[in-house]
């Protein structure tokens, strides 16, 4: 395969069937439910991982990154491929330790023209990106041009979730306990988002309906280019993709709109029952910004 390779990690909840048509291979990060540990995607899949969760009884699962060395086997395979260059979208090197464990990789393959770009996100946000990557490796641009462009376009996501629960994230160390005991003494529905790095709660909403049309709202103010409805078992994601869809300004080809049940990666710091989605704003197409202007991009 001549030309970039496209490399993720499973906490961007790319459905397998969607990276495997895409030519975008992903790196599984690590869940531990007690003293077993799982390979996201390989030895645990995301119904499984929602089974085991939700089982009585169940030790709260931990998530780690993937040693360096998994990562230095995933891209020096894409070289071995025919690839002439590697470009790693990987998750918010703030949430996770995933960016250090490329970087290492990276740096073991100095021979190698590999760029890793910090997608300052994670789940759908992240996905989007490697969906776009994948885009612009098609219409032929370089392994840099496309990390440029990504650099250049993390301005445009957006995600919103709402939680049954901001335990899961208080478990996970995401937020501290005092956020997560106002929002359970409210009874509330809390709606979060994940951006420039961090996970900040925007909004809590009385019942799961009211939620779910305040997150309708957020996530159809602007033009949107691409979308990527995720869940953790919501018995009620049908319905809202439906709305979703039929609010957006301007229509979105179906083949721009992915929907994935959330992997173990994520969803041990979401919880079951979750539902929400990413977008990617309509914005700039330029691919050719300068380095020093894009900082994620290691």
């Amino acid at each position: 395969m001549a030309g970039p390779a496209i490399v993720t990690d499973s906490a961007a909840d790319l459905p397998p069937d969607v990276a495997l048509e895409r030519g975008i291979a992903v790196v599984p990060l690590l869940t531990n439910f007690g003293a077993e540990s799982y390979r996201v995607g390989v030895d645990l899949s995301a119904d499984e991982f929602w089974a085991k969760l939700t089982a009585p009884g169940a030790p709260f699962p931990t998530t780690a990154a993937a040693a360096p060395g998994v990562f230095e086997e995933t891209y020096e395979t894409r070289f071995t491929g025919g690839a002439d260059s590697v470009v790693a979208i990987h998750v918010a090197s703030t949430l996770s330790a995933t960016m250090k464990s490329a970087q290492i990789a990276r740096d073991a393959l100095p021979e190698r023209e590999i760029i890793i770009v910090d997608s300052w996100s994670a789940s759908g946000g992240l996905g989007l990106l490697a969906l776009l990557a994948a885009d612009l490796r098609d219409q032929g641009l370089s392994g840099p041009a496309i990390a440029q462009a990504l650099a250049g376009r993390i301005g445009d996501l957006r995600l919103y979730v709402v939680v049954e629960t901001l335990d899961y994230l208080r478990r996970g160390g995401r937020i501290s306990g005092a956020q997560a005991a106002l929002g359970t003494l409210l009874s509330v529905k809390p709606i979060i988002t994940i951006g420039e790095g961090k996970v900040e709660q925007v909004d809590r909403v009385r019942t799961r309906g009211k939620a779910r049309q305040r997150l309708l709202d957020l996530l159809t103010t602007d033009p949107v280019e691409r979308v990527f409805i995720l869940h953790g078992e919501a018995p009620d994601v049908r319905d809202f993709a439906a709305q979703l869809r039929a609010r957006l300004p301007g229509a979105v080809p179906d083949e721009r709109v992915v929907t994935s049940l959330i992997g173990a990666s994520v969803g041990a710091h979401l919880g079951p029952g979750c539902v929400g989605a990413a977008i990617l704003l309509r914005g700039s197409q330029d691919a050719t910004i300068a380095n020093s202007e894009v900082p994620n991009i290691q």
